[in-house]
C-alpha cells in the first residue's frame, strides 16, 4: 500500500464507513464526479469562513470552496442572516418578487454588458439556455466550443469532452463543432466556411477554471473580432470566472463585451443559482410578443421551477452588493498571490517539476512542467496530461487531505477573501509535506 493512502485510511475510519453506507446509495458512492476520490472521499460536516471540518473531526484549510461559489468563505454572517431571515418568510412564493430585482440590479451594476437576464437553478441551465437563445435569434443551427472547455453535463456541452459521454446519441453533435483551444486561425476557417454557426462559446480564461489557460487578453479580443466580423454571436461562459477575475468578471478584467454570459456559482451567493444575460433583443427571444405564430414557432420557452427562488436571490443579492462596496477580490486575490509564489517556491525548494498558475484567486498545479507561470497558455491540455505522472492528480488531493488541506479536484485552489497568511501558510506546510509522501510514492 502507498503512504498516502496508509495515511489516509488511518486518518479516516469514519469517511470510510459512511463511505460503504454511501456506496449502496449512490452511484460510486458520492453526489458529483469531483467527489470521487479512492479508496473513499472524505465526509464533511461543516464550514465556517475559510475552513471545514469532517466526520472524523480533522480540521481542512478549504480550497474547493463550494466548488468555486464561495468567494467570501463558509457561512458567512451577512448571507446567513439573509437567508435565514427570508426562511421565515417563504422559501417559494410561486410568483415575482422584489428580491430578485435587486438581485438583477446587482447583476447589472456589475456586468455592464447585461442588458436583461433570466435566472436559471444552476451554470448547466445557464449554458443550455444560451446556446438556444443563440440558435433562435440567428436562426442557425450549430455552436462552436473549445476542446476540453466545460460548459456543463448538458448533450450538446458535453462535446469535446473528456469522457463520461455515455447516452448522448451521436445525432446530437451534428450540432456542435469543437475546434482546439485557444486557436482563433480555426474558429476562423470554421465561421468562413461554415454559414450555419449561431455562436461561439467560451471559458474565458481556458479550460477547467483556466487549468489549461489561454493567451490573454490577445485570445479574447481576437475571438471578439472575429465573430462580430462574421455575424456570430460571442457567449462567455462565466460561471467561475464571473465575480471572482473581477467584479465584472473575465469580460470586465479584460475589457470584452460578448453578446450572451452565463454566470453561476458566485451569482448566487453558494447557494444554487444561475443566470443568462446579455444583449436586450437576444434575451428577449424569450419574450412573449403577442404574435401567435412568432410565439409558437420562434419563441423560447423559459420555466424552472425554482429560477430566482427567495433564498436564492436573498443570498445573491447580499453578496454582490457587498463585492460591489468591499475589497473582496482584492483580498482573495492577493492571498492567491501568496500561495501561487509559495506553492513555486516550495516546488523549486524540494526540485520537484512543476507549475503553480492562474489568473486572480484561482491557483492551478501542473506536476511535470517545466515553463514559466505566464507560459502555459503555450502548453495544450495533451502536454500538462503527459508531464505528470499516472496518479499525481489523485494523489495530490489524498496528500493534501492528510496535511489538512482540501484541493479543488486534484488540481488546484479557489481562495477566498476569508483566507489569511495564516491558512496560506498552514497551507504551504501542508504543501511541502504532500510533495515529501508523493515522492515516495513515486507520482513526482
Amino acid at each position: 500500500m502507498s503512504v498516502i493512502d496508509e495515511r489516509y485510511i488511518l486518518k479516516h475510519p469514519k469517511s470510510a464507513e459512511a463511505f460503504r453506507q454511501a456506496a449502496d446509495v449512490f452511484a460510486d458512492g458520492v453526489t458529483h464526479d469531483t467527489r470521487y476520490v479512492m479508496p473513499f472521499p472524505v465526509v464533511m460536516t461543516h464550514g465556517q469562513g475559510p475552513l471545514k471540518w469532517d466526520v472524523d473531526g480533522n480540521e481542512y484549510v478549504d480550497y474547493v470552496c463550494g466548488h468555486g461559489s464561495l468567494i467570501l468563505g463558509h457561512s458567512h454572517p451577512a448571507i446567513t442572516l439573509a437567508v435565514s431571515e427570508q426562511v421565515s418568510r417563504g422559501t417559494h412564493l410561486g410568483g415575482n418578487t422584489e428580491l430578485e430585482l435587486r438581485w438583477a440590479k446587482a447583476i447589472r451594476e456589475l456586468v455592464p454588458s447585461v442588458e436583461k437576464l433570466r435566472f436559471h437553478s444552476s451554470g448547466t441551465e445557464a449554458t443550455m439556455m444560451a446556446m438556444r437563445l443563440a440558435r433562435a435569434y440567428t436562426g442557425r443551427n450549430k455552436i462552436v466550443k473549445f476542446q476540453d472547455h466545460f460548459h456543463g453535463w448538458s448533450d450538446y456541452a458535453s462535446a469535446g469532452s473528456d469522457g463520461g459521454t455515455g447516452g448522448i446519441p451521436a445525432s446530437t453533435w451534428e450540432s456542435m463543432i469543437v475546434v482546439p483551444s485557444g486557436d482563433i486561425s480555426a474558429v476562423e476557417e470554421t465561421l468562413g466556411s461554415d454559414g450555419d454557426v449561431a455562436a461561439v462559446i467560451t471559458e474565458p480564461t481556458g479550460a477547467h477554471m483556466g487549468q489549461y489557460p489561454l493567451r490573454l487578453p490577445h485570445f479574447l479580443h481576437d475571438l471578439r473580432e472575429v465573430t462580430e466580423r462574421y455575424g456570430v454571436l460571442m457567449i462567455l461562459d462565466e460561471v467561475v470566472t464571473g465575480f471572482r477575475v473581477s467584479r465584472g468578471g473575465a469580460q470586465a478584467r479584460y475589457g470584452v463585451k460578448p453578446d450572451l454570459t452565463t454566470m453561476a456559482k458566485i451569482v448566487a451567493g453558494g447557494l444554487p443559482g444561475g443566470v443568462v444575460g446579455g444583449r436586450a433583443d437576444v434575451i428577449d427571444m424569450i419574450a412573449h410578443t403577442g404574435d401567435a405564430e412568432w410565439d409558437n414557432n420562434r419563441r423560447v420557452a423559459h420555466p424552472g421551477t425554482f429560477n430566482a427562488n427567495p433564498l436564492s436571490a436573498a443570498a445573491g443579492a447580499t453578496c454582490l452588493e457587498m463585492l460591489a462596496r468591499e475589497p473582496i477580490n482584492e483580498r482573495a486575490d492577493e492571498m492567491a498571490d501568496r500561495l501561487r509564489r509559495g506553492l513555486n517556491e516550495v516546488m523549486g525548494k524540494m526540485e520537484v517539476a512543476g507549475v503553480a498558475h492562474g489568473v486572480s484567486s484561482l491557483v492551478m498545479v501542473a506536476f511535470g512542467v517545466e515553463c514559466e507561470p505566464e507560459e502555459m497558455w503555450k502548453l495544450s491540455s495533451h502536454d500538462v496530461h503527459a508531464a505528470a505522472k499516472p496518479g499525481a492528480a489523485q494523489g495530490f488531493k489524498r496528500g493534501m487531505l492528510n496535511a489538512g488541506v482540501d484541493v479543488m479536484g486534484g488540481r488546484g485552489f479557489i481562495v477566498s477573501a476569508s483566507h489569511t497568511d495564516a491558512e496560506v501558510d498552514k497551507t504551504l506546510a501542508a504543501f511541502e509535506e504532500c510533495l515529501a509522501a508523493m515522492r515516495e510514492d513515486n507520482l513526482v
